[in-house]
């Protein structure tokens, strides 16, 4: 099992079992709502503890659709951990525990800070991965 949390607390859960995938999102919004490594997470495999009602999401204005949670007390980012869907991202830095990946993408690099710098050799491309 894999802990997870917000900063202050206010926010626990856990992943019964290891993420599927993980990659970088330069974009600025990813990168502004401080989520830009996520990891892709089974509705069925995430567990509550407690927080979930701390938990708000930041809901953007057309065209974009992907909402962002986040706690309410600390602000911790924590991708889109209240989605409904199958399988969804959550922002790898609200995990405590090492689930054994590695950074297998980039994405949105045209959108990249010159200083900013990918320091991997995952495969990068300019707006969403082709495949």
């Amino acid at each position: 099992m894999f802990q997870g949390s917000c900063c202050c607390g206010a926010v626990k859960f856990e992943l019964l079992a290891a993420p599927s995938m993980m990659g970088t999102c330069h974009c600025s919004r990813c990168r502004k709502a401080g989520a830009s490594t996520i990891v892709f997470v089974k509705r069925d495999d995430l567990k509550w503890h407690h927080g979930k009602e701390n938990v708000a999401t930041y809901k953007p204005d057309a065209p974009y659709k992907y909402g962002r949670c986040f706690c309410k007390t600390c602000g911790t980012s924590l991708g889109e951990i209240l989605s409904e869907e199958a399988t969804f991202p959550i922002a790898a830095n609200a995990l405590d525990t090492d689930i054994g990946l590695k950074n297998q993408f980039h994405e949105f690099t045209s959108e990249k800070p010159g200083w900013s710098e990918i320091c991997d050799d995952a495969p990068q491309s300019e707006g969403h991965p082709s495949s």
